[in-house]
């Protein structure tokens, strides 16, 4: 079902309608400041499994990361960030940008499986962050499309509920997305490893 959120100023009613299909377990298509992305609430262990379904792998296989409403609120999923990573992070968020960090003990539970790392996102979009706020916890996002196989149906939110909106409970209509995928940045290594450039520069971060 599409579902029309204004896209800088989203209005509380409908971010209260999506929370209330989160919290019932539910996976939703949401516009990020890159792409579109599922996302579902990391306390539903059946919805996670659910986006991992709708990306084609197990969830101790997708790669799944969170979306947090801060720094703030990351500190409950990460552990040992230490003050030079911390500032790049401070730096760089919210933006388009993945950083993947040392997982807290709560990982395992989410994803069932032993990792020790996690991909964490702060978009720099009203809509998730107000979706964030109002739930209370994070979101387990993935994009809606293939990193190697970028299609037109990605970015119109129209086009992806004719596609799939059949396989998720609601497609947030927050206009026209982006086509390129977040840079992401491993900081479990020491020094900053960039992972993949995407909509994020590197220039002036590291």
């Amino acid at each position: 079902m599409l579902f029309a959120v204004h896209p800088k100023n989203p209005e509380p009613r409908k971010i209260h309608t999506i929370v209330e299909y989160l919290k019932a377990g539910g996976v939703v298509v949401c516009p990020t400041d890159t792409v579109y992305a599922f996302v579902c609430s990391a306390h539903n262990v059946r919805a996670i499994e659910q986006v991992a379904k709708l990306k084609g792998a197990k969830p101790n296989k997708a790669e799944l990361s969170l979306i947090c409403k801060d720094l703030s609120q990351l500190s409950l999923y990460a552990r040992a960030i230490d003050t030079a990573s911390f500032r790049i992070m401070k730096h760089a968020l919210p933006g388009p940008y993945t950083f993947i960090v040392p997982a807290s003990t709560e990982i395992p539970k989410l994803f069932k499986n032993n990792r020790h790392t996690v991909g964490i996102r702060v978009p720099d979009h009203p809509i998730p962050l107000a979706i964030v706020a109002e739930l209370g916890h994070a979101l387990v996002v993935a994009s809606v499309h293939d990193p190697d196989k970028v299609v037109d149906y990605t970015t119109d939110p129209e086009l992806i509920d004719d596609h799939i909106g059949h396989q998720v409970d609601l497609v947030i209509d927050g206009g026209i997305g982006g086509l390129e995928g977040s840079t992401v940045i491993d900081l479990t290594q020491g020094a900053p490893v960039v992972l993949r450039e995407g909509k994020g520069p590197i220039d002036g971060l590291l």
